[in-house]
């Protein structure tokens, strides 16, 4: 995106009285009114309007906090930085300008009313909806540029759309073998016009079986939206739309469903964190009995399969575990260990095991996010610390230790204070061998923060 000009927001036309949909359910805040005044101060002149006949775009004014941080690189505007508003409540667009305090431009943001995030910038200039839809379908082909190389044989999967760090808030693309699987995850996405686009541009540039669309719940609950229709944004064959393949990831063959599972369906993020954590095991000959605790569909399960003599992975979703199975009997040829899976929760089973004298030459852990929210956080950093406790009094001498947080709320000294903090408590040392984050199809831009969300240390226990 261009440097945002110094210039003002200017009237081009009146706006057209176009009807008005239904509003959105109210969310997690307050709008802010059209022409706010602060306390003992005149309301600032109405932002200007930009539009034609058939187009009203109108505008926002944030604070200086927020501009700032926009001029600084970073995309969002949260609802409380909003000083200014002018959009309509019962019709509000997918796309509104924005000003900093003064006037001057900023650029133009896809505009959430119900959500804490309320404008995430997808250009420095002003856009309308046709212009908006031209830089969404330059920059995912640029997306998935960046992605084919990393495609080939041994690896048919990747994420070929992650949201702010491609320049495309709100828009995640997964490909899984031959499918598609996309989400949009912010209000200004959510129009057939958006869906034609993505699916004209993944169909031309990689030739699926099936796109479908996979919500996420809680952020369509956020966003104020309702459920996207089931059936596939195209398919192949259209009498029999295809939902299930197999893909791979590191030569390993995994089962993949669109109707199941966490995400859009698998840890993609960690692909070359299996693949690691496999090759430290073998480097430091800690490939006895190896333990993946949250281990999902096995993931970082079946790549230690292929070097230690036993592993086992333990999941509180049955279902998921189900999945690991099947993902096991499809690799069965080249692994080497016995391999069971536990169905429990990973405090209550890592408690009883490390009371019980349980030992292992390898542990990873990888559970869920703990911290959804900054507030979470000194919980999530408790719940991290008795995890790590209980596998580090489990870990035989020189052993492997791999711990994971996918909350990027928990920074690296959050995570690392709570390991050091475990094991001193369990009275061992360890050595740090390597900081690792998400694979390279999500990429991290360093003035946005929240792409680096997976943190992964990977540790020798003494």
């Amino acid at each position: 995106m261009t440097k945002p000009p110094q210039s003002k927001l200017e009237t081009k036309s009146k706006a057209s009285k176009a009807p008005r949909a239904a509003a959105p359910a109210h969310q997690s805040r307050k709008t802010p009114s059209v022409n706010r005044t602060q306390s003992g101060k005149d309301a600032p002149p109405e932002l200007p309007r930009a539009g034609n006949a058939e187009t009203l775009q109108m505008g926002a004014r944030v604070n200086r906090r927020a501009a700032d941080r926009l001029r600084a690189g970073h995309l969002w505007v949260y609802a409380t930085d909003i000083e200014q508003l002018d959009a309509p409540g019962d019709a509000p667009p997918a796309l509104l300008p924005v000003a900093d305090g003064r006037g001057i431009l900023l650029g133009t943001a896809l505009y959430s009313p119900t959500s804490m995030i309320a404008l995430r910038m997808v250009a420095r200039e002003v856009v309308d909806d046709a212009g908006w839809l031209v830089l969404l379908e330059t920059r995912l082909r640029a997306a998935i540029k960046r992605r084919k190389p990393m495609l080939d044989e041994a690896n048919n999967a990747c994420r070929l759309c992650f949201s702010e760090a491609d320049e495309l808030p709100g828009l995640v693309v997964d490909k899984y073998g031959a499918l598609i699987i996309l989400q949009l995850l912010a209000r200004g996405l959510d129009s057939a016009a958006v869906r034609e686009a993505c699916t004209r541009v993944l169909r031309e540039e990689l030739e699926p079986a099936s796109i479908l669309e996979r919500p996420d719940p809680r952020m369509r609950e956020l966003e104020g939206l309702a459920a996207p229709h089931l059936a596939p944004l195209w398919a192949a064959h259209a009498d029999s739309p295809a939902t299930g393949t197999a893909f791979r990831l590191n030569g390993l063959t995994f089962h993949y469903d669109a109707n199941a599972g966490q995400k859009t369906g698998a840890f993609l993020d960690q692909r070359a964190n299996y693949a690691a954590t496999r090759d430290w095991a073998m480097r430091l000959g800690a490939v006895g009995r190896a333990l993946d605790v949250c281990c999902y569909q096995g993931g970082f399960a079946l790549h230690l399969a292929e070097v230690c003599r036993r592993v086992t992975g333990v999941d509180a979703s049955r279902g998921s575990l189900e999945v690991a199975e099947r993902n096991l009997a499809a690799n069965q040829a080249g692994l080497k260990a016995e391999v069971d899976w536990v169905a429990g929760d990973a405090f209550e089973v890592l408690r009883g095991w490390s009371d019980a004298g349980e030992r292992f030459d390898t542990i990873v852990l990888d559970p869920p996010a703990f911290a959804k929210t900054r507030r979470a956080v000194e919980g999530a950093l408790r719940g991290y610390k008795e995890l790590n406790l209980r596998a580090l009094r489990m870990v035989e001498p020189g052993g492997l230790l791999v711990t994971c947080s996918c909350s990027h709320h928990v920074g690296w000294e959050d995570l690392q204070g709570a390991v050091a903090a475990a094991s001193l408590d369990a009275h061992r040392r360890v050595r740090l061998l390597e900081r690792r984050g998400a694979a390279l199809d999500h990429p991290v831009v360093l003035n946005l923060p929240e792409t680096e969300y997976l943190k992964c240390l990977v540790l020798q226990v003494e």
